[in-house]
Order: structure tokens, then C-alpha cells, then sequence
């Protein structure tokens, strides 16, 4: 194929067997491309195509976000939400990066310490198993006190994830915001919120000498002490969409989260 990019990396989920013979069966089509797991992440690539679900998508967001490195996603999992094509859909695939029929899209990431995230980071006490109260400050001014299980602050990628199981409104990532969505908040009054991205956001454990506990995408989790600060990553992950399926966000969200449809008579 025509070397838009000089070096394709091919990662598969080595979880799922699917994953590798599509890999290799994508790269018997691509010359310029090598193989690898999403266990052994290489970096002498200029596109990574990631093979498998959603976790394998944000592993590989993250990693490549830093390094300036479009991804391009192939479902082989339960949802592939996050996935531009399906298994079947190589050659057309391979014809839109001969064609260079393509766009890359910035999508917004959060950052905490030396951590970053794609779609969300969750807070919680560290006895996951009980509510804890949680001061929420925006730009060191104190909003409000969650008594929550927990709380989640996502990207708008991140808005059809966790966010949209704990009551968060679906938001389009072309918008630059982060939502801030309390986990069964112990309250009626007590609402998802909106903040423009260049917030800096603050949470502390309203009890004195508690930790939290802090995961990121689901798939780094650590403990910090008393309060944790989230702003944003100062990199994008760099999604490449192909340009059929430029702003199929709507339909995306019919075809794979069911959003609109009326029940079924």
C-alpha cells in the first residue's frame, strides 16, 4: 500500500484469539506494518492499529497520546464502542489509508500526578464497601460535599462509559468540557456538572487521615492521600476516523447503546 505511513504497528489483545489472526491476517495485506501485543507496546510506529475492545483501545490511547501516534481500532470484543472498524471490514479498511480518505481527531484526556486517562478517573474512599463524603473544589474554591459512593470525572469520549451508567449526560467530544458525575450520591439534590477543560479540579476526603482510591480508564488504580488534583493532559489521544464514518457520533450511539429506540411492542 501507499506509505502514508511509513510504519504501521498491528496490536493485539493476546486475551482474545480472534484478535491475533486478525492481526496477522491484516498484516499479510500491509508490507509496511509489524506485529506485536498489547502486553510489549512498541513506539517505532507512525499508526497503531489496535485490535480487540474498548480496554484494549484506552491501553493503547494512552500510551500513544504522549508520542503523537493516531489510532485506528478493530472490535473484537463485546462493545468496541471506541472501535472504527469490525473484523470483515479489512480491505475497506486498507482503502481509505491508500487513499489517505481520512481525518485524525484530538480527543481531550485528563491527567493526575504522572497519570492519564481517556475516557474517565473515579475516585472513591478506600473502603469502596461504604459511602464516603467527598469535597469537590473547582480552581481551589469549594463547590459542594458529595456523600457518594464515589465520584467519576470524564472526558466527553468518556460520557457513553461509566459516566452514562451513573446518571452522566451523553456529551459530544468535539465539546471541550469534563463532566463531574457523583456515584449514587445519598441525596436528591445532588446533580452531574458541567466544567469548561481548563478547570483545575480538586477532590478531598472530608474525614481526616482517609485515603482514596483513584482508577484511571478502569485500568490503572492507585492510593493517594487525603486529596488528588485532575486537570488537562496537555497531549491528545489522536483517534483516526475514517472519513465515511466522519461525525457518525449519533448514529454510533443508536447502533451500539440502543439511544433513542422505543420499546419494542
Amino acid at each position: 500500500m501507499q506509505k502514508i505511513f511509513e510504519k504501521i504497528g498491528i496490536i493485539y489483545n493476546s486475551d482474545i484469539i480472534e484478535a491475533k489472526n486478525l492481526a496477522k491476517n491484516i498484516n499479510k495485506k500491509i508490507n509496511n506494518s509489524i506485529v506485536f501485543s498489547h502486553d510489549n507496546l512498541k513506539d517505532d510506529i507512525n499508526l497503531a492499529i489496535a485490535i480487540g475492545g474498548d480496554g484494549t483501545f484506552l491501553k493503547c490511547a494512552r500510551h500513544y497520546s504522549n508520542k503523537n501516534i493516531p489510532l485506528l481500532g478493530f472490535n473484537v470484543g463485546r462493545l468496541g464502542y471506541l472501535a472504527q472498524a469490525k473484523p470483515d471490514e479489512i480491505d475497506f479498511v486498507i482503502e481509505k489509508l491508500k487513499n489517505n480518505d481520512f481525518t485524525i481527531e484530538n480527543r481531550l484526556m485528563l491527567k493526575t500526578n504522572d497519570k492519564i486517562a481517556l475516557n474517565d478517573i473515579v475516585i472513591k474512599g478506600i473502603n469502596c464497601a461504604r459511602t464516603a463524603t467527598l469535597d469537590l473544589y473547582i480552581n481551589n474554591k469549594k463547590l459542594c460535599s458529595y456523600v457518594s459512593d464515589g465520584l467519576i470525572i470524564s472526558t466527553p469520549t468518556g460520557s457513553t462509559a461509566y459516566s452514562l451508567s451513573a446518571g452522566g449526560p451523553i456529551v459530544n467530544p468535539s465539546i471541550d468540557c469534563f463532566l463531574i458525575i457523583p456515584i449514587c450520591a445519598h441525596t436528591l439534590n445532588m446533580r452531574p456538572i458541567i466544567v469548561p477543560s481548563n478547570e483545575k479540579i480538586t477532590v478531598k476526603i472530608h474525614e481526616n487521615e482517609e485515603k482514596l482510591n483513584v482508577f484511571c480508564d478502569g485500568q490503572v488504580d492507585f492510593v493517594v492521600e487525603n486529596e488528588i488534583t485532575i486537570e488537562k493532559n496537555e497531549n491528545y489521544a489522536k483517534l483516526l476516523i475514517l472519513n465515511q464514518q466522519k461525525d457518525r457520533f449519533y448514529d454510533i450511539l443508536k447502533e451500539k447503546l440502543h439511544w433513542s429506540l422505543s420499546p419494542e411492542k
